[in-house]
């Protein structure tokens, strides 16, 4: 069995990108049956409010220090490649909040053989949907399209420490990992690929690790990285 560890935030365009580009790679691959997908939390903003009053835009214009040209031609840029993977990103309607609160939702479902079902139903939301990723009525559809058992859902939705220190656990390892930025893809607890990688890049990371199968330290499989979000801005 093969393990694939994947490291992303709810709040990151490029992963819900990344997320795309994996799953067709995923599906070329003849031993796909034996890989395991894990699912990891990473926060870009830890320290967002819950929800921030204002636009994507606005947000990253007081946050990052954009001006609004350098922000609506990354935008424009971003929600181009979404394209390319059929996602129809809609950055005016986007709900600017805090992922902690849902990345709890990813480990609970992942209780239930839930996590991927969770992890797209959020992004799909956040980023397509305008729904809201700090607001319990709306994590609710979110989670109930998953097909998370309803007594989980009000168990997350109703203490909020519930599956918290999971969450925390996840940002203490990408820390350790010294990650600067998501999506990121550990194969077989031994490659590091950083970045919405193209789908033949994964493919071939994919296939080199099933063939070796071996254990040692993290190492990259590239110099180049694909893009990604990190905390100072999206690339």
């Amino acid at each position: 069995m093969t393990r694939v560890d994947i490291f992303s935030d709810i709040a990151c365009p490029w992963c819900y990108i990344g997320k795309r580009r994996f799953e067709a790679a995923f599906a070329q691959l003849a031993f796909r049956d034996l890989v395991e997908v894990r699912w990891h939390s990473y926060q870009l903003d830890p320290a967002l409010p819950a929800r921030f009053e204002g636009t994507e835009k606005d947000y990253l214009m007081k946050s990052k220090g954009m001006t609004d040209r350098e922000v609506t031609e990354m935008l424009t840029m971003v929600t181009e490649e979404a394209a390319g993977v059929r996602l129809e990103y809609d950055f005016e309607s986007l709900k600017v909040a805090n992922s902690f609160h849902s990345h709890r939702l990813i480990h609970a479902a992942a209780t239930a053989g839930k996590a991927d079902e969770m992890k797209e139903s959020l992004l799909a939301g956040h980023f397509c949907e305008g729904l809201d990723i700090g607001d319990d009525d709306d994590l609710q559809t979110m989670a109930d399209r998953a097909g998370l058992p309803p007594e989980l859902t009000a168990e997350v939705l109703g203490d909020k420490s519930a599956f918290a220190a999971d969450v925390r656990d996840d940002i203490r390892t990408a820390a350790d990992l010294k990650l600067s930025g998501v999506p990121f893809f550990i194969l077989g607890q031994k490659y590091g690929v950083a970045g919405a990688q193209p789908t033949d890049v994964l493919v071939s990371a994919l296939a080199r690790v099933w063939e070796e199968q071996t254990d040692s330290a993290l190492t990259m499989l590239d110099d180049e990285t694909g893009a990604s979000c990190g905390p100072d801005g999206c690339d």
